[in-house]
């Protein structure tokens, strides 16, 4: 089967080395996005898929607007393609490039769809504490993941898991679920379904300000925020900026849901449940552990902070650095 991959992130590099890796798949070329300059030095860096094409000397192609690159366009059209695979590419795809592979183009979606259409899938989920999540392979069409469904992938999300920890993990799930829809499509042993419009929801790119924590919120709330927008969230402590990369919201039933290892850490904690201060107050230091802090409803440890200049830390080491005393309050930011 003779393929076309279109992907850009690293989400994508696995279902491009597992092709690469099968002997029943060609892949003709890559088409991904423009090589970005970054923060250190501002040097132009290739995509996570280009490199790993070019260690395999694949054509790889750029185009700014794919949609409207006429020598682009051409180029995959003459490749006669059977498939064109759609990883995390990064282009909405023309009607005329949707309809030049003989067997369509095939998307792998970071959701189970119709849930969470759109670009941050995986972040979104997470920050409505939704407790399982997965891929979805379709058949791409002119909507934003509106496209018929061809199989499906399911796997559970843990209180502590992060979207990059998820995106990992989806991406080794989609890969392998691409290909096993790349072989039944080609044997007509799926039948595409259509999706439910009317249970769908939209996951919209994620904003500056929604990396803005506001400690009236519950502390779960806070803590899938965290997780779901990793490692971006951000507070005030002193007037200064403060990243919150880890949390671990301090109520018996999620305490259930912890690794023996942390459950132990906090074992020990007073009694904090009568406690009633403002939000965003330090109202414990725990000694291995860090600082408690309450929310609009329950108490959150900061298990991992990142200060302005400098590396990530635990939240013991935080406290230490800073001399922190209970009474001191995170600020919204």
């Amino acid at each position: 089967m003779k393929v076309v991959f279109f992907g850009t992130p690293q989400f994508a590099v696995p279902t491009l080395e597992k092709l690469l890796n099968n002997p029943d798949i060609e892949v003709l070329a890559v088409v991904t996005q423009p090589d970005k300059r970054r923060e250190r030095g501002n040097k132009l860096t290739p995509s996570p898929v280009k490199t790993l094409a070019n260690a395999h000397n694949l054509p790889v192609w750029q185009p700014e607007k794919v949609k409207k690159d006429g020598e682009t366009l051409n180029q995959l059209q003459q490749l006669d393609a059977d498939a064109f695979v759609v990883v995390a590419y990064g282009q909405i795809l023309s009607k005329k490039i949707l309809n030049m592979p003989k067997f369509g183009c095939i998307n792998v979606h970071g959701s189970i769809l119709p849930q969470y259409r759109g670009a941050a899938p995986i972040q979104w989920c997470i920050y409505n504490g939704e407790k399982e999540t997965g891929i979805t392979t379709m058949l791409m069409d002119v909507g934003m993941d509106t496209g018929d469904m061809l199989l499906k992938a399911n796997t559970p999300i843990g209180l502590l898991e992060n979207a990059q920890v998820l995106a990992d993990k989806l991406a080794v799930i989609g890969a392998d679920l691409l290909l096993e829809t790349l072989l039944k499509w080609e044997r007509q042993e799926i039948t595409p379904i259509p999706q439910d419009d009317s249970l769908a929801n939209y996951a919209s790119l994620i904003q500056k300000e929604d990396y803005s924590l506001d400690w009236s919120k519950s502390a779960i709330k806070l803590h899938n925020q965290i997780r779901g927008f990793y490692p971006n969230c951000v507070t005030t402590f002193r007037n200064q900026p403060l990243k919150i990369t880890a949390t671990v919201p301090l109520r018996r039933a999620y305490i259930q849901e912890l690794p023996e290892q942390l459950r132990d850490k906090i074992h020990n904690l007073p009694d904090l449940s009568t406690v009633s201060t403002q939000p965003g107050e330090v109202v414990n230091i725990a000694k291995g552990i860090g600082a408690i802090v309450q929310t609009g409803e329950g108490l959150l440890w900061l298990r991992e902070v990142q200060p302005t200049g400098k590396r990530l830390q635990s939240g013991w080491d935080f406290v230490n650095g800073t001399r922190l005393t209970i009474g001191e309050v995170m600020g919204n930011w």
